[in-house]
């Protein structure tokens, strides 16, 4: 019997989103990578900069600058939501990603109110590598503590039973 093997890729600017995916990553066994932006985000200037370049889905530097897939049957993704959008960061390296028979799951963590846009935005640009969705979800994080956090990020790996 072939071994499933999960994968959990994700970017994390205030460290919530690391939160998650290390809770996931922990909770399922997967391996886990985190995406570093080469680009400062941090700062009142920078962070004006980094949601202009949510906005316009603007590429970003990243490392790694490519994540080798082959020996994994699922793959997560994970961003904050930046102005309704998915971060640059996340998005570079699904553009370099080949998601061909990989089954994907999608999650983003967000201090508003809804994630709808950030995770569809998403899900359109991994069906077009070949990459099937087959679970999205999202976390509020504003004002939450960190064992807030890592509760409610088990709690929805159980409820959508992510154990894939």
């Amino acid at each position: 019997m072939i071994k499933m093997k999960s994968i959990i890729i994700y970017y994390s600017n205030n460290g919530k989103t690391k939160i998650v995916a290390e809770t996931l990553a922990k909770k399922l066994n997967t391996d886990i990578i985190g995406i570093e932006d080469k680009k400062e985000r941090h700062g009142l200037r920078n962070k004006l900069k980094s949601s202009f370049d949510a906005l316009t889905e603007k590429k970003t530097e990243i490392s790694p600058n490519k994540i080798d897939l082959t020996e994994y049957n699922t793959v997560y993704f994970g961003t904050p939501v930046w102005y309704g959008k998915p971060t640059p960061a996340i998005m570079s390296i699904i553009d370099k990603s080949n998601l061909k028979d990989k089954n994907v799951v999608l999650f983003a963590t967000m201090k508003g109110a809804s994630a709808i846009s950030t995770l569809k935005k998403m899900e359109e640009k991994i069906e077009p590598r070949g990459g099937r969705v087959i679970e999205k979800f999202s976390i509020k994080t504003k004002r939450k503590s960190k064992e807030k956090i890592i509760r409610d990020s088990e709690v929805i790996s159980k409820i959508l039973d992510l154990s894939i």
